[in-house]
């Protein structure tokens, strides 16, 4: 039996929950469909920049999310020799910019406790996606089948819905990442200031979500060897401590405060930014958002900040196609859906058309940002501490300069 929806959001990441929320908030029902019995809490927390607080903003979580969470006021690179800072910039001294690293958990939640009960759909995997005359048949692992106007593929890098689009796997940067998380009983006394250390093409960075709450990170380029790693946290933290010998004694710290569970180790991957000019990003009635769309490395922080601006563009974009009442003429023929398809095409091609150029510039300088900023030898470490630092700084402020628009589209 197939269940007629009118958007059907496979993936309950923050792209998929942002535009099932925008679509809520202007009047459209989805479902939204996780694999997981759960909402997935991978990475612990990730920074959000003044573009994106412009679209939770939009959605009307803004407010809830910046009670919970530090500004953070500027960074502040630490010396690989003395552990003195080399350079710091001012967050404010640059502009009216807001930056706040956020805890995953706490972002996810506070998205899904805004949409109506029954709208995410727990431990639904999909196992095919099936043409129906102007719909697509989503069908479920366990024999459901949904019969949907509007397919939208926000299930993250290994994405079935990108593949049904065209798009290759992401690609292996060459680079890997720990992640980790800790939690103090009082205050940590950090500050909100997020800082960088640069040792032998290790890049450590730590900030603070609150005043309990710190969260850090290395990234490197792994041997072999490193493959052990995964799924052991006590391995993790002693690989972490001994690329890091001259990460100041308080940093250090921080890393062996982390309990076992507050580890995390992935490779790092990223779409190859010409696949966005000539992949379809939208086909018919059916589209890619978040790290479906445009996975890319974590250096300039904006992998988020891109997903919640998909998720307020793409409901922008369907909402508008979906509420517009037939012609009376589609009403004479009895074409009704073949009118709102076409619709929902020029909306999803819309939508498409506006976030191509901005994956592909995320895409770019955050891949330009690893690369400067992993890269070892000593004249590119004194090139990075004296110049490149402040300069990519000011790079990651110009793309975090955006604004993905009201949600309303009258």
């Amino acid at each position: 039996m197939e269940i007629p929806v009118d958007v059907v959001i496979v993936g309950a990441g923050i792209a998929g929950l942002t535009t099932s929320l925008g679509l809520y908030r202007l009047g459209v029902e989805s479902i939204v469909l996780e694999a997981w019995d759960s909402l997935r809490n991978t990475g612990f927390a990730l920074t959000l920049w003044t573009n994106a607080w412009k679209a939770l903003d939009a959605v009307g979580v803004g407010d809830s999310l910046r009670q919970q969470h530090f500004q953070i006021q500027g960074a502040i690179v630490l010396s690989s020799i003395l552990g003195l800072a080399t350079s710091e910039t001012s967050f404010h001294a640059k502009g009216n910019h807001e930056i706040r690293c956020v805890k995953r958990k706490r972002l996810l939640e506070t998205l899904a406790k805004e949409l109506p009960s029954g709208t995410i759909r727990y431990s639904s995997k999909v196992v095919c996606i099936e043409e129906s005359g102007f719909f697509k048949l989503v069908h479920l692992s366990d024999g459901t089948i949904l019969k949907t106007k509007v397919l939208i593929g926000c299930d993250g890098v290994n994405s079935m819905v990108a593949r049904w689009l065209g798009f290759k796997k992401p690609t292996f940067t060459g680079r890997s990442a720990i992640r980790g998380c800790t939690e103090s009983i009082d205050s940590h006394g950090y500050g909100p200031k997020s800082m960088q250390f640069f040792e032998s093409g290790v890049r450590f960075g730590c900030r603070p979500c609150d005043d309990k709450t710190l969260f850090w990170y290395i990234t490197w380029v792994p041997s072999s060897q490193d493959k052990e790693l995964q799924g052991n946290p006590a391995t993790m933290k002693q690989f972490v401590l001994s690329k890091l010998e001259k990460l100041p004694a308080q940093l250090r710290a921080v890393i062996e405060s982390t309990e076992p569970d507050g580890f995390i180790s992935s490779r790092l991957t990223y779409r190859r930014p010409w696949e966005l000019l000539w992949r379809n990003i939208s086909k018919s009635n059916v589209c890619v958002a978040g790290d479906a769309f445009h996975p890319m490395t974590p250096d300039i922080g904006q992998g988020g900040g891109a997903a919640l601006e998909d998720g307020v563009v793409l409901a922008r974009c369907v909402a508008e196609a979906l509420l517009k009442e037939p012609s009376e003429e589609a009403k004479e023929k009895g074409e009704e859906d073949k009118e709102q398809h076409e619709r929902i095409e020029m909306g999803l091609n819309k939508y498409a058309k506006e976030r191509r150029w901005r994956a592909f510039e995320l895409i770019t300088t955050s891949y330009f940002a690893g690369f400067v900023q992993q890269s070892e030898g000593k004249i590119m470490s004194f090139l990075r501490e004296k110049f490149l630092a402040s300069y990519l700084r000011g790079l990651l402020l110009k793309r975090a300069d955006f604004d993905c628009g009201r949600l309303n589209f009258s």
